[in-house]
């Protein structure tokens, strides 16, 4: 119910005036006669604004200050609410209500001397230093005490009445600095307790009132529901306190906490020197750098203890608050040089944090003697410097430089925080540093497996990449091969020993060397890997025998120690009963992640004695003919290869797949099938597509739209687009766009079983050799063509045929239908045979022999004269 003195008036849905009560006319000077049915807009001496419209109307209430016209002419500002009823024929309508405040100003309720509980209370609410505050059901502001307005920057008197949300939007107008940060939460949160009438917590953070600072106080705000007896809500209480003090702390130990969890993911001194620096800004500090001594980045072992005297350094990495890093007076990857009184090198000395400031003599001395530091420091107003040392396990690695420009210098806490903070991150860079050495070695041992550089070869282009994988010790067994054969083919290989470490790099090794010496005896795909398959088996069963014997040898040793043990017992007894020296208290290294012990383990362990005999192996084999186009291919295990029109078109080509090397009894199947020139044969072993999911999908997008470029360029965007990181398994890719050889470079005649043959064998021979303008090698070809003839004609059966290839070598090849392969055999003094293929091996540069379905073909390859 209003007071009996309250103005009150209605407004109907079209503006204009449907009611006027006598205090209406007392504070205007209207009669009803004189506003009744008129727009409302007349007595505005100010139209409000359209975002207080707007929030009127969507709230359904409004309260705040209007500006009136006085029926005399004169400006009048009023204190007006206004809620919104439907009259009773579903209507809308306004009501507005004036009520002149009656309570008394704050001084005067205090009389003769004495106070009762009310004004306690009064006093209570209005200087407590919690931030306090009383709203009712639609958010106006009924109470508000001196820290809330002293934190907000305004006035109660100017607030009470009034909408928050209205509130806060002239906080932000006016620029106060907790107004954004303060109120968006708190608007919220408030109406969420006046509608579901349930408390509410949260924390927020605001400027201090020390403008210029940058000092941020932290809050801890509760809100609860203002009740009835009955439960009915009528309001909103608000409190905050002040806990920055019991916030900072909590972030330093989450601090600590991440920087335990994320410093030391990888096992790389650069990255982990990276982790620390990006965990210290900008919450420790304004600029942090890494600094390290050259021997630690190459896996070297630095000097135990303390390193005194100017320190030779080397920037690993940086990190600014200011977008990159224009403070650092040291690029990354540079050397510096820090004298034995700069604070880097005082703390490398002590083996102990070193603080220091500006104004302080060693810190001046040491910032002036470098102008380009000088500059900086004087530039980006950098006041305060914290040197820690990196020290871990009683080796010095390097140090790392925290500095400030904010108005607070480091404090106690700071350097306990960044001394643990680095103490984590120099295990990491110890454990980096190790791993580095001994990866280094074994990918070098990798590497020398792999062919080093591949031969040039007329039937194929080839481009190769082999990249080791991040996960175990880094490096596995994935290789690839491309190997020359006879009749200008060539061979295609990659392979993958399953498992990683020095096992699966040794395996490799052997199972490489194993397919060259199958390809030499031009053995068909699928049969070369049934051989390589009886060859795994094997290896499995030396290395499951080889570690039986060695925990044999472990059992014999272990029972001779026994026995000494016993009969030393006594000397052994007195030695333990000397008093030795304690050791020195350490502090407990943090632990390390599971990926980090593990690659540790891969490097370090020997091999597990269970697994020793477990060997396992992938292997695609493809065989390309540059003369007749045909690609015969036998996978044991691993992904399909791929195949890559000139058109674009991309296939994966259905070889079959065999099972896996070492599981034996099952047989391997090839497919053959011939290939447009120009063609790209694409082989890759499984860490290429098994890296994400989709990457199958996405190589062959990628291949589709590269069938005529730079085979480089290829692979190089190969690898940039399935695997942006490092990869989780090694990856070995091939790619090779096939060639053809000109009809005119290849010569072929069918010969009958006649010994007359061998002279018309001789004489088209001679003819096609001066085509080709290769004279000098006719009488030496005459006589190996006329050997190889004679010796299918004697030794073998129908159908024979001669063919002659030039390409990077004259190839003279004799087929017939026989599998019986010749052996050179040495020939007594008065035998009439027994001499053809000695004189043919002397006189071609390589010779042999393969099996093909119908028979056989022997071959000879003989050098071209030089141009």
């Amino acid at each position: 119910m209003q007071p009996p003195d309250a103005a009150v008036a209605a407004v109907d849905a079209h503006g204009q005036v449907t009611a006027w009560s006598p205090g209406a006319r007392q504070l205007l000077g209207y009669e009803p006669s004189e506003v009744l049915g008129r727009p409302a807009s007349l007595l505005l001496a100010a139209a409000p604004s359209e975002a207080a419209l707007r929030r009127a109307v969507a709230s359904q209430s409004w309260s705040g200050r209007v500006a009136l016209r006085h029926q005399d002419g004169h400006r009048l500002d009023a204190e007006l609410r206004a809620w919104s009823a439907p009259t009773t024929g579903g209507q809308p309508q306004w009501f507005l209500v004036h009520s002149p405040g009656n309570r008394p100003p704050r001084g005067q309720w205090r009389a003769a001397g004495a106070y009762d509980d009310g004004q306690l209370l009064e006093w209570a609410f209005a200087r407590s230093p919690l931030t306090m505050a009383v709203y009712d059901v639609d958010g106006r502001i009924l109470r508000m005490n001196a820290a809330t307005c002293r934190l907000l920057g305004i006035d109660e008197h100017q607030v009470l009445g009034r909408v928050v949300e209205d509130l806060c939007g002239d906080a932000q107008e006016r620029g106060a600095p907790s107004a954004p940060a303060f109120c968006e939460p708190l608007t919220e949160t408030m109406r969420s307790v006046a509608r579901t009438g349930r408390q509410a917590r949260y924390e927020v953070a605001a400027p201090t009132t020390a403008a210029g600072t940058g000092k941020v106080s932290w809050w801890a705000v509760t809100m609860s529901p203002v009740t009835d007896p009955d439960g009915r809500i009528h309001g909103v209480f608000t409190a905050g306190c002040d806990i920055t003090g019991q916030y900072e702390a909590r972030q330093r130990l989450a601090l600590l906490n991440e920087a335990n969890a994320r410093i030391g993911a990888t096992l790389d001194v650069s990255r982990t020197a990276d982790e620390l620096a990006d965990m210290a800004v900008p919450r420790l500090a304004d600029f942090v750098s890494v600094d390290l001594l050259d021997s630690v980045l190459h896996g070297g072992d630095p000097f135990p203890g303390p390193v005194v005297g100017t320190v030779t350094l080397r920037r690993v990495a940086h990190r600014s608050a200011t977008e990159g890093a224009p403070e650092a007076a040291v690029k990354l990857g540079a050397v510096d040089n820090y004298p034995d009184y700069s604070p880097p090198a005082r703390s490398l000395a002590s083996g102990l944090p070193v603080l220091s400031t500006k104004g302080e003599d060693d810190f001046d001395r040491w910032i002036q003697s470098r102008p380009a530091r000088a500059s900086r420091v004087r530039d980006y107003g950098f006041h305060s410097v914290l040197s820690t040392p990196v020290r871990a396990r009683g080796t010095t690695l390097g140090v790392a430089v925290f500095a400030r420009r904010r108005p607070e210098p480091f404090d106690p806490d700071d350097l306990l925080l960044a001394g643990e903070m680095v103490a984590r991150a120099a295990v990491c860079v110890d454990n980096a540093r190790r791993y580095t050495r001994e990866r280094v070695t074994a990918l070098s041992l990798q590497r020398s497996l792999l062919p080093r550089q591949l031969p040039r070869q007329p039937a194929v282009e080839v481009a190769t990449r082999y990249l080791p994988g991040s996960t175990q010790a880094g490096f596995g067994g994935d290789w690839f091969d491309v190997i020359p054969l006879s009749g200008a083919r060539v061979a295609l290989v990659v392979g993958d020993v399953i498992g990683h470490g020095l096992q699966a790099t040794a395996a490799m090794g052997r199972l490489r060397i194993a397919v060259r010496t199958l390809a030499d005896v031009d053995l068909a795909p699928d049969e070369l890997l049934t051989q390589l398959d009886d060859l795994v088996i094997r290896l499995a069963a030396e290395s499951s025998s080889a570690a039986a014997d060695g925990r044999d040898q472990r059992d014999q040793a272990g029972d001779r120690t026994e026995g000494t043990d016993r009969t030393e017992g006594t000397d052994r007894a007195e030695r333990t009963e000397r008093p030795e020296s304690p050791e020195p208290l350490r502090r407990p290294e943090p632990p390390e992640s599971p990926e980090v012990l593990q690659a540790l383990e891969a490097l370090e362990a020997p091999e597990d004695e269970e697994t020793a005999g477990d060997m396992a192996a992938t292997c695609l084999y493809a065989v390309y003919d540059p003369v007749t186009r045909h690609c015969t291919i036998a996978r044991a295990g691993g992904p399909v290869p791929a195949l890559v029109r000139r058109d674009g078109t991309v296939e994966l080509l259905d070889v079959p797949t065999g099972p896996r090397l070492g599981v034996g009894g099952l047989p391997f199947e090839a497919t053959e099938l011939e290939l447009p020139e120009g063609s790209l044969v694409v082989l890759f072993t499984d860490g290429l597509v098994n890296a994400r999911p989709g990457n199958l999908d996405t190589l062959c997008r990628i291949l589709s739209h590269h069938p005529g470029r730079d085979l480089e360029e290829t692979c190089d965007t190969v690898l940039e687009r399935l695997l942006p990181g490092l990869p989780a398994d090694d990856v070995a890719l091939l790619i090779a766009r096939t060639r053809a050889l000109d009809t005119d470079r290849v010569a072929t005649w069918d010969l009958d079983k006649e010994p007359s043959v061998v002279a018309d064998a001789r004489k088209v021979t001679s003819d096609q050799l001066a085509r080709w303008g290769l004279d000098d090698l006719t009488f030496t070809t005459e006589l190996v063509v006329s050997e190889l003839v004679t010796n299918a004609i004697r030794h073998a059966e129908a159908p024979i045929r001669l063919r002659l290839i030039q390409d990077q070598c004259l190839i003279c090849e004799v087929s017939d239908g026989s599998n019986s392969a010749p052996h050179p055999r040495r020939a007594r003094t008065f035998d009439e045979g027994g001499r053809g293929l000695m004189l043919v091996g002397q006189l071609a540069d390589r010779w042999g022999t393969r099996q093909t379905p119908t028979g056989k073909i022997v071959w000879t390859e003989q050098c071209l004269p030089a141009a």
